[in-house]
């Protein structure tokens, strides 16, 4: 048995389920908005790290409310939960190694918490995308893909961008005399 709201057909499994899938969507919602936020901000003390902390417990809601709508519903939802477990997992690994002094901690920082931005929205395209305009036109196999065809490119180009230290620079700053330095010029 189902219900639609705003065009999606939500499961009716019962008030613990209702409860848990509202607040997946909130931390759902909320980890789409403070991943971006992250993603696009200069790599650097300020928006990206507090973004990043906002997206890790977002990550971590999701996961929690995941395992309630998992548990509930093994069946229907235990590929989410798999993709949960993905998300969860890169994210902790993203989070631990956080960038220091030593340079190849940046890799795994950036695979983790991109692939788990990607795990983010593939469990949303795999969960809702055959309801969704032009989405449902897609073959299934493609809510798969597409995240990661998108998304890994990304994750490269920014570990590009990092290295050559563009996404570490101060913006522009008619005030400011002092030359931009590069990521190991830093700390």
């Amino acid at each position: 048995m189902t219900s639609t709201v705003v065009g999606l057909e939500i499961p009716s499994a019962g008030p613990v389920f209702a409860v848990a899938l509202g607040v997946h969507v909130i931390g759902g919602v909320w980890s789409v908005v403070t991943g971006a936020l992250a993603a696009t901000a200069r790599k650097r003390p300020g928006r990206h790290p507090r973004a990043g902390r906002f997206y890790v417990w977002g990550i971590a809601v999701m996961f929690a409310t995941a395992t309630v709508m998992a548990t509930i519903r093994w069946r229907q939802d235990a590929h989410l939960f798999a993709i949960a477990v993905v998300a969860v997992g890169l994210a902790a690994i993203g989070w631990y190694a956080r960038p220091t002094r030593r340079p190849t901690r940046i890799n795994w920082h950036a695979v983790g918490m991109g692939g788990s931005y990607i795990a983010l929205l593939t469990g949303f395209y795999v969960d809702n995308g055959p309801q969704l305009p032009l989405w449902k036109l897609l073959p299934h196999w493609m809510y798969w893909v597409l995240p990661v065809t998108v998304g890994t490119p990304l994750v490269l180009l920014a570990l590009r961008r990092y290295r050559a230290g563009i996404s570490t620079r101060p913006r522009a700053d008619a005030r400011s005399d002092e030359p931009a330095r590069s990521p190991q010029q830093h700390g």
